[in-house]
């Protein structure tokens, strides 16, 4: 007789606990169609300054052919993705309030309110997506939501036409005033993805495991091991690559924190786990937020590429300079080349995500199969700063109830917000308006 498993099922150890992905042998024979349904997950991807149009959107609305430039590598999800063209934040525009519109652009990307111009402790926009989901989901897991991003935020100071930092670091807000940091350091996600939560246990074992050089694992080891026993060959297989896909993350931040060594006061060191390289920070933090997916320890997720208005360069595509003052082009063609080279760099550490969720099998399909990913930006071209016809992906067939391998295009000034209730209703999260919503977007089933 085949060992019944709970749902949420853990390895757990001294300052250690470790979720597992769904098994068969926690599926009982007898569970209806309903009650074996993966869960269903949303993902917002932003990144700055808009991006070179030309090169984006696809010829002409309907199923998608071949991919335009930018997009291209992402040809093989094509069939799990939409493009969708015509939606608006409006309270990105100024609206009165004059120059800022990076800061605004970011505040309202999941928002669809307009942020309080102030760069003090005023600070003020609405809640957010992923937060109004978090807050309102019926499925309970360990971390309600997971905020990552790929650079460092402020939450005070003047980043902007005198716009709190706030505004610019943030594209998740827990209510009209509180946005939620996010986490852009691989080895503190790690450990708080895999920590028990009692911070003088997880400290113990952080301190073992650089003294003795040992693994997060070997503080499971005793549980995984009776666990395995229990387990049909299958789900062994499958409970074998989700721990060596743990094990390979902790190698790489091991690598990352020892060619990272920062000095600090005292003259003593800290390791840092952020990687210098920023396509192998990306792929890190994108495997973690994977692995939290497939654990199941949330279902609700936000990842900033990089803070709004950044100008960081991106040398390892051989261009040094920086992304805001290349998008600020006044239809110079070097400039748009290099901005192309940028966009399409963003969207081939997408692709690496989006490939590793198909190629996981899941129910009767796979994780992408299980997913809403928005990937996109609250500008359009960097150099009108409109923020109109927006770039903006959805990828995932979210469970089944989105028709993907297309590109829609929808009226001019269409509320980006109306896309967000579109994915809420398939969370089951009842929300009647967020922001400026005006209704549910079409097309999408």
């Amino acid at each position: 007789m085949r060992t019944r498993l709970p749902r949420r099922t853990f390895l757990k150890g001294v300052g250690t606990v470790i979720a597992l992905p769904v098994l068969e042998a926690m599926m009982p024979a007898s569970a209806s169609a309903a009650a074996k349904k993966p869960p269903l997950r949303m993902l917002f991807m932003s990144v700055p300054n808009g991006v070179h149009m030309q090169a984006w959107r696809p010829g002409e609305e309907g199923p998608l052919g071949e991919l335009p430039a930018t997009l291209e590598p992402l040809t093989g999800v094509k069939d799990y993705m939409n493009v969708l063209t015509g939606l608006t934040q409006h309270h990105a525009r100024p609206n009165g309030d004059g120059p800022g519109d990076h800061a605004r652009s970011a505040a309202a990307f999941l928002t669809g309110c307009q942020p309080r111009k102030t760069n003090g402790a005023d600070i003020k926009v609405g809640i957010s997506v992923d937060q109004f989901a978090a807050q309102n989901n019926p499925a309970r897991t360990r971390f309600p939501s997971l905020e990552l991003g790929l650079e460092r935020g402020a939450q005070a100071g003047n980043c902007d036409s005198g716009y709190s930092c706030a505004y610019s670091s943030s594209i998740s807000w827990a209510s009209e005033t509180t946005p939620v940091a996010k986490e852009v350091d691989p080895r503190l996600v790690f450990d708080r993805l895999f920590g028990n939560g009692d911070s003088a246990e997880e400290t113990e074992a952080r301190i073992k495991r650089e003294r003795y050089r040992k693994s997060i694992l070997d503080f499971v080891m005793e549980d995984a091991k009776r666990l395995q026993a229990q387990l049909g060959v299958k789900d062994q297989q499958k409970l074998d690559e989700y721990l060596t896909g743990v094990r390979e993350i902790e190698k790489r931040i091991e690598l990352a924190s020892k060619a990272n060594i920062q000095g600090v006061a005292g003259g003593a060191t800290r390791p840092s786990g952020i990687p210098s390289d920023y396509a192998e920070h990306a792929k890190l933090m994108q495997d973690m937020l994977f692995l939290a997916f497939r654990g199941d320890l949330t279902r609700i997720s936000t990842f900033m590429w990089a803070n709004e208005g950044s100008n960081r360069p991106y040398r390892q595509i051989g261009i040094s300079d920086g992304h805001h003052d290349l998008s600020h082009h006044q239809g110079d063609a070097a400039k748009h080349e290099k901005l192309k080279q940028i966009n399409r760099f963003h969207i081939q550490n997408l692709a690496y995500f989006a490939e590793k969720l198909k190629n996981t099998p899941e129910g009767e399909g796979t994780m992408l199969d299980n997913c809403m990913i928005v990937y996109g930006s609250g500008i359009s071209d960097g150099n009108r700063h409109n923020h109109d016809d927006l770039p903006v992906l959805l990828l995932g067939r979210g469970g089944g109830t989105i028709q993907t391998g297309r590109h829609l295009v929808y009226p001019q000034n269409t509320p980006m917000n109306n896309l967000f209730l579109s994915m809420l209703d398939r969370m089951n999260i009842e929300c009647q308006s967020l922001g400026d919503s005006q209704g549910r977007l079409e097309k999408l089933t």
